[in-house]
């Protein structure tokens, strides 16, 4: 197993997560630049104040966006107010990593968002940050890339099982539309490359399990839980066990309703399942299952079922997730609970949900079985303080400058075989593949599908003849036309006829269709038509077979509906009447299906904060962060066509064209309230492009640029439910009225939006505003919404903020966005700037000497100074522009506090110290990091004992604990003498478990 770098070694070494540096110098040039121009009334008469110019107070930075640690030793749930739904929970043990203590890792859904499957890392499992993904894109098929009307809305990668077996990582997950579950491994969870497994089957809600000899097992179902045995290449079922867990065999406990995302530990002797149930008329709540059979009736001798269930958590709707393990000092494990809850518009929230188990083997979880929401818990797993104030400042979600400076992670270098082009026969495109097909040589070439007589007729359309169909017993009874060996793969076909019948029983209209059997049972509807009685109707329409389908034996005919034989017969002038046909056509045309492509895939040299995700995986060929440095380009491939599907649901409902464009990069959203801010260059923009900053998921609000004849218009677009299947998709993404403004001459534009999710809880309403200079900015209309959960489950996931550029006329048009800012401070709600926390971060960094400080790490601090600094002294024109450059100061301060040697030199070696409260009782923890380029040895003294001999390879960490056996340790120090060196000696405050 490769050694996983403690995040301090990794920042001691150069090498710095993208998340951590959100902005630099140059984005505090965009900011000094304005300084010009005064802060000013802006639209609707909002009154933007001067930042107070109050004496800075003492650096104490709040927690991040989206960490609800509140600094004392609690935290409330649930934990990050932003979509992580779907949670599976896995510990790294000290035993087994090179940092002596344990390591959390968290995966998530993210269904048809690239990259995806993110992992994040937690050492209290309160904050946590992402540090992987596990693919970059889940297939290069039309369905995960937005190609030829295929989309992966509410289906690709769902409900990951995360587990660590014998030094290697695994993942499982299901996807619900691109060819059943897979398994991915890695040796690296932090940043290493994962190898593609398929999985012999298709499993909902999968949870890995290896039993005590190592025997790989997926438990999985909905509505009951059944497993398979894996065999160790995990590539083929050794034996199902179906139904191991039936809700029917537990008619006292709640079980009924969902049933599902069940997850398998082994705890204390026992096997415990943990499953989400949602009886009728009850919340959603969380029941547990345990044997000592892992099989259940599999595995007694009289098929009786072993495992228990008894429900353990029913409050405020927390149900899906783990188990998770918190081990004390003794190597006593306590199992408390990751689980989540739906909090839609934002999304499905988790909480760690603390648990105290009896002596029956059950836990109880929360405050006797109570978690409000909103609720607060002492953290189990404590560091120091300077640790703690740095996990704080991690986030699932960033302000960013766009500058190209993210780690480089293997999922981005993912090796895919892009498939060769269509063999097509061009001799068969464009030219009538029907014979006769205006029946001029009577019925010469046409046979009859099911029984019916079929007859020429001079009643025709055009020409001389066309073809009577008469005596019909079944509602397939039509002519037909063998087409074997015309019609190919990969070719777009044009069909059309004419029908007509007269029979006066039969009803006013009637339904035709034209029709493609494929052997003798395979039957697909081509075109259809609703001809009106004694008037001749054409059928029209466009299909391709599908790659899937063999061409060894097909014929095309005409029909009506079917209905069973029986009701045919019985009303035949409704379902068998007569019918005439004239002129039917079928001729081929070069395919306009899209094709994947090298270009589309390979790594185009920009490397993107590891908080952001495209909405489908991207196309690499049009968007990127080097053609104009330190902004994002995207530019258009393509244009919107109108004529994609949501193929998740039943009447495969249109998308929008917001939804059908290619490269929209998205973030979660955070609450209860949320600001971004942006900056858009328009002037490679074409006729028909949009533009913009949307918070968005199947309903959306976004303001947007549009350039139409030339004028470039802002506006605000609001879709909100009730959906149709079939939309006017220009009417829903037209400006709202009293929303827009000319932009005149403008060739950049600043875009904000203002996300409020507490007015009402359970809504999401949108302030957008703009700005020619970042300072003075207009409102656009009213806040609009309310954009709500859709309940058809379309999208099924948290609404993201995005920043989106497509075009409707003509593709390569250009959009440059110079940044992105967060604040949790709404321009809407009137509040004058604070520039307090910013003030303190800069007053601090002001103390500190360089000295003691690895150097790379004393340049990352210089380059976020100048941002902070150079935004500080210009003219500011909203929260965003002091909120952002705060928090990426205050992150690397931080992160500094925990580097901190404090012996005035360069040092062989660098000293962290940590402690954890395990068991009541308090444990120091020293990690030494080799700053030299070869390796060392050193002995590590402290009040609570020495190690000597500690082996240390360059640049690594290891880390060692020490007991105090009590549960209050004063401050003291550790000392680091490294072999032939000097000396390192870090002081540590005092801490208390209590």
């Amino acid at each position: 197993m490769s050694k996983a770098l403690h995040p301090f070694a990794r920042l001691a070494s150069g090498t710095t997560a993208r998340g951590h540096r959100a902005l630099d110098a140059r984005s505090g040039v965009v900011m000094r630049s304005t300084a010009i121009v005064a802060a000013a009334v802006v639209g609707a008469g909002l009154l933007m104040s001067e930042p107070a110019q109050a004496a800075p107070e003492g650096w104490n930075p709040d927690s991040s966006y989206t960490s609800t640690d509140k600094g004392d030793g609690t935290y409330s749930v649930p934990l990050f107010n932003a979509d992580v739904p779907d949670v599976s929970v896995e510990r790294l043990p000290a035993a087994e990593n090179d940092e002596g203590r344990d390591i959390y890792y968290m995966i998530s859904t993210t269904m048809h968002l690239s990259p995806g499957a993110p992992i994040m890392k937690s050492y209290d499992l309160v904050n946590w940050e992402i540090v992987n993904y596990v693919f970059d894109r889940a297939d290069i098929s039309d369905s995960s890339s937005l190609r030829n009307g295929q989309t992966s809305y509410g289906q690709g990668q769902w409900a990951s099982s995360l587990r660590y077996h014998d030094g290697r990582w695994y993942v499982a997950f299901n996807t619900n539309n691109l060819g059943g579950s897979y398994l991915y491994t890695t040796d690296d969870i932090d940043a290493g490359s994962w190898d593609r497994v398929k999985l012999p089957g298709t499993y909902h809600d999968p949870s890995l399990f290896f039993d005590l000899d190592g025997t790989p097992y997926i438990f999985y179902g909905s509505g009951s839980t059944s497993a398979v045995r894996l065999s160790d290449d995990f590539t083929q079922v050794l034996e199902t066990y179906s139904q191991i867990i039936r809700p029917a065999d537990y008619p006292g406990a709640p079980v009924g309703g969902l049933f599902e995302g069940a997850q398998v530990q082994y705890i204390d002797g026992k096997y415990y399942i943990v499953i989400i149930t949602w009886p009728s008329g009850q919340s959603r709540q969380v029941v547990l299952f345990r044997s000592d059979q892992l099989l259940g009736r599999y595995s007694t001798e009289d098929g009786s079922n072993p495992y228990e269930a008894k429900g353990v958590l029913n409050s405020s709707g927390f149900a899906q997730g783990s188990l998770v393990p918190v081990e004390d000092e003794d190597g006593n494990v306590n199992w408390d609970g990751f689980f989540f809850r739906d909090n839609f518009p934002i999304g499905r929230i988790p909480a760690l949900i603390p648990a105290t188990w009896g002596e029956d083997g059950w836990p109880v979880f929360g405050d006797n079985g109570s978690v409000p929401v909103n609720g607060t818990f002492a953290k189990h797993i404590r560091l120091s303080p300077e640790e703690e104030r740095y996990e704080r400042q991690k986030s699932l979600v960033v302000s960013d400058d766009f500058t190209n400076d993210a780690p480089d992670r293997a999922y981005m270098h993912e090796d895919w075989t892009i498939p060769e082009g269509p063999d097509v026969d061009e001799s068969l495109i464009g030219v009538e593949l029907f014979q006769n097909p205006g029946f001029e040589n009577g019925a010469e070439g046409w046979t009859v599908n099911d029984t019916a007589t079929i007859t020429p007729t001079t009643d025709a359309t055009s020409g001389a003849g066309a073809l009577r169909v008469t005596g019909r017993t079944t509602t397939g009874s039509g002519p037909a036309q063998d087409v074997s060996g015309k019609v190919q793969h990969d070719v777009t076909y044009d069909i059309s006829a004419k029908i007509k019948y007269d029979n006066p029983l039969s009803p006013a209209t009637k339904q035709f269709f034209i029709t493609a059997r494929y052997g003798s049972s395979t039957f697909t509807n081509l075109a259809t038509v609703t001809a009106t009685r004694g008037a001749w109707a054409t059928i029209s329409g466009s299909f391709n077979v599908p790659a899937s389908q063999s061409l060894s034996s097909m014929r095309i005919f005409v029909e009506t509906p079917w209905t069973s034989n029986a009701n045919a017969q019985a009303a035949p002038d409704t379902h068998l009447m007569d019918f005439t046909v004239d002129d039917l056509s079928l001729r081929g045309r070069a395919s306009e299906v899209e094709l994947p492509n090298a270009g589309e895939i390979a790594p185009n040299g920009s490397r993107l904060a590891l908080q952001w995700e495209w909405n489908h995986a991207p196309d690499n060929r049009y968007w990127s962060l080097t053609d104009r440095e330190g902004w994002l380009r995207l530019t258009t491939g393509k244009t919107v066509t109108g004529d994609f599907k949501h193929w998740k649901l039943a009447n495969d409902d249109e998308l929008t064209y917001l939804e059908e464009a290619r490269n929209t990069l998205s973030q979660r959203t955070f609450g209860p309230r949320q600001s971004v801010e942006t900056k858009l260059d328009i002037s490679g923009m074409k006729d028909g492009d949009v533009a913009g900053l949307a918070a968005y998921n199947r309903g959306f609000s976004y303001v947007a640029v549009k350039r139409v004849d030339g004028v470039n218009t802002v506006g605000v677009v609001n879709r909100v439910q009730p959906f149709a299947a079939t939309i006017d998709q220009d009417a829903i993404e037209a400006f709202l009225p009293g929303t827009m403004a000319t932009l005149g001459s403008a060739s950049e534009v600043h875009l904000k939006a203002d996300l409020d999710f507490a007015s009402p809880t359970g809504q999401l309403w949108t302030t957008f505003f703009y700005s020619l200079d970042g300072l003075t900015w207009t409102k656009l209309g009213d806040r609009v919404g309310p954009q709500t959960l859709d309940g058809t489950l379309s999208h099924f996931m948290g609404h993201r903020v995005g920043l989106f550029d497509y075009a409707t006329l003509e593709a390569g048009g250009h959009v440059d966005f110079d940044h992105f800012l967060l604040s949790d401070t709404l321009t809407s709600q009137g509040l004058p700037l604070d520039t307090t926390d910013l003030d303190a971060a800069i007053a601090h960094a002001a103390t500190l000497d360089p000295a003691d400080y690895p150097a790379a790490e004393w340049e990352e601090l210089q380059n976020v100074l100048t941002a902070a600094t150079s935004a500080r002294s210009g003219t500011l024109g909203t929260q965003n522009q002091i909120d952002a450059p705060e928090r990426a100061l205050s992150l690397q301060l931080a992160r500094l506090a925990v580097l901190a040697d404090g012996t005035g030199g360069a040092p062989d070696v660098s000293v962290a110290t940590t402690t954890r409260c395990v068991a009541g009782k308090e444990v120091l923890v020293a990690t030494v990091t080799n700053e030299t380029d070869g390796p060392l040895t050193a002995t590590v003294e402290t009040a609570y004992g020495s190690k000597a001999n500690v082996a240390l390879e360059p640049g690594e960490p290891v880390s060692q604990s020490f007991s105090t056996r009590r549960a209050s340790m004063p401050e003291g120090e550790v000392t680091v003498t490294p072999e032939g060196g000097d000396a390192v000696t870090v002081e540590y405050p005092a801490a208390n478990c209590g």
